[in-house]
């Protein structure tokens, strides 16, 4: 009798067990979307209908597929190539309407006004990650954190960036870029243009540049951790277009095991260099000027001053600051250099200005920094290059609560979508030139150009803006005058113009360039 009752309070709990978990399942998967759905509805919003689990992913997918598979002509807008569901949806429904990425709601903000707001409270308006563990491994760090830890974590890092410490990065600035013009002239023959794919070559440059800045003399291992990340970032493209099974990261498929694969020996490198670096310290060394060196410094003294380790950063937290530093940093200023020279291959009257302002202020001397302060079109080209291509097309945020967005009513945890594409493309904002190469509109700098409205955020903006903006400004200023001064080029007839996003905006073909010795 006793075993025939435990049988039965055993399928009590377990049809409990299942009936609370399948409540939990369709809620997430249809009840809480269609209740959302009708509250955005009430509020004024336009979008499409919420379709089960999936909501509007196929349509997305195929939309960039479609999108992907055949170039554009100069003249033709690269709004459509790189976010084209999102502008159709804008189109259909106007600029602010929702879409539905799975079972999750996508408000999408191009006012400018909202867009201060959102990027100003940061504690309101915060990062949204994907459900899926896995999106996770390229990079966390700063970019990921919130609230206090973010805070902590910024006050450690900002040391770093200052302008005194960049000032020490410009060596490695310099030789990395020596380094790649010295291949360049080894191929480039005198006196007749070379057929030249720029694209591979400044993405080593930039990759080489980190490795020096980020961890000094060990900069040889620091080249593995740029490869293994190029091919982690392809990996969480593809997850953040798919729905995440809760559990599927578990299962041992051939893109799991690899992702783990390839952050564990991440972790592994990293590790290996950090260990290196602390028991030079305990032996005495002094504190190196490259990032590592400075993270490690301003850690310490923020645990002695408050007297416990709780005030700093555990090695596994300096890890994945490492990892973010060195994606983020080389994707940035790769895809700034590469847009930049195709730009001016299409307006050689630009390339002819800013290589007279370069040598006007250097000569042939070797590039410092007063002197990359002073170069005036060089920064104009540089702004109009990320307001055209700006290395990530879009932001994301969620809202924690209910809020007020001026007009907007939105209830709590909302995906809100700012494609940065539109906002730097709107003629609303820019004039009748808005898809036109016009470096002429930033001569009096960024706060004019925008006549003060938050429309310029190729590094986001508010207290969450990019720490890294300075050092890649002075990186692209450094390239492209040493560039400059052994090259001229134009576009190759080979070239097929094709931008498209791997988090940052690529050019799909590459960059081939007819370069020319001077």
């Amino acid at each position: 009798m006793e075993i025939f009752y435990n049988i039965i309070i055993a399928t009590i709990c377990v049809a409990i067990l299942l009936v609370y978990y399948t409540w939990r399942v369709l809620n997430w998967a249809w009840f809480r979307p269609k209740r959302l759905e009708n509250c955005l509805r009430q509020r004024g919003l336009k979008g499409n209908p919420y379709k089960f689990l999936y909501g509007d992913l196929d349509e997305l997918t195929k939309s960039i597929v479609e999108a992907k598979s055949k170039p554009i002509n100069f003249s033709d807008d690269i709004a459509p190539r790189l976010v084209p569901f999102f502008l159709n949806a804008m189109n259909k429904n106007g600029k602010s309407s929702f879409v539905w990425l799975g079972p999750y709601p996508v408000v999408l903000i191009t006012d400018p006004e909202h867009v201060k707001e959102i990027f100003t409270k940061n504690y309101v308006y915060q990062k949204q990650t994907h459900p899926n563990p896995f999106s996770k491994l390229l990079a966390q760090g700063l970019v990921s954190l919130e609230e206090d830890k973010w805070a902590k974590h910024r006050k450690i890092i900002n040391p770093a960036f200052h302008v005194e410490k960049l000032k020490h990065m410009l060596p490695a600035f310099y030789q990395s870029c020596s380094e790649m013009i010295s291949k360049w002239e080894e191929v480039v023959p005198r006196e007749t243009s070379f057929d030249l794919d720029v694209w591979p070559d400044l993405q080593i440059m930039t990759s080489e540049v980190i490795s020096r800045t980020a961890f000094g003399s060990n900069y040889e291992e620091g080249r593995i951790v740029f490869e293994l990340q190029q091919e982690q970032a392809e990996y969480v493209m593809d997850i953040s277009r798919s729905i995440y099974i809760p559990g599927s990261r578990f299962l041992p498929t051939k893109r799991n095991k690899k992702m783990l694969e390839i952050e564990k020996q991440i972790q592994t490198t990293i590790r290996r260099i950090i260990d290196k670096r602390l028991k030079a310290m305990e032996g005495g060394e002094t504190s190196k000027d490259d990032l590592l060196g400075i993270l490690l410094e301003s850690n310490l003294k923020e645990i002695q001053q408050h007297g416990s380790k709780g005030f700093g950063m555990t090695i596994l937290e300096v890890i994945e600051e490492c990892k973010l530093f060195y994606f983020a940093g080389q994707e940035t200023t790769s895809v700034l250099l590469v847009w930049t020279m195709i730009l001016l291959c299409l307006h050689p009257e630009w390339q002819v200005r800013a290589r007279e302002e370069v040598l006007q202020i250097f000569g042939n001397d070797k590039p410092d920094l007063e002197g990359l302060s002073r170069l005036k079109i060089v920064t104009m080209i540089l702004l109009e290059t990320l307001r055209l291509f700006p290395p990530l097309p879009v932001f994301s945020r969620t809202n924690k609560e209910e809020v007020n967005l001026e007009e907007l009513h939105l209830p709590a945890e909302v995906l809100l979508v700012i494609p940065t594409i539109l906002i730097h493309y709107d003629k609303e904002i820019w004039g009748e030139d808005a898809k036109e190469f016009n470096p002429e509109r930033f001569s009096e700098g960024v706060s004019k150009a925008t006549k003060g409205h938050v429309s310029f955020i190729p590094f986001g903006g508010g207290p969450r803006i990019c720490i890294g903006q300075n050092f890649a400004m002075m990186e692209a200023k450094m390239a492209i005058a040493m560039i400059l001064r052994k090259f001229s080029f134009e576009l190759s007839p080979s070239y097929t113009h094709a931008p498209f996003a791997v988090i940052t905006i690529h050019p799909q073909y590459g960059a081939p360039l007819l370069m020319r010795k001077l």
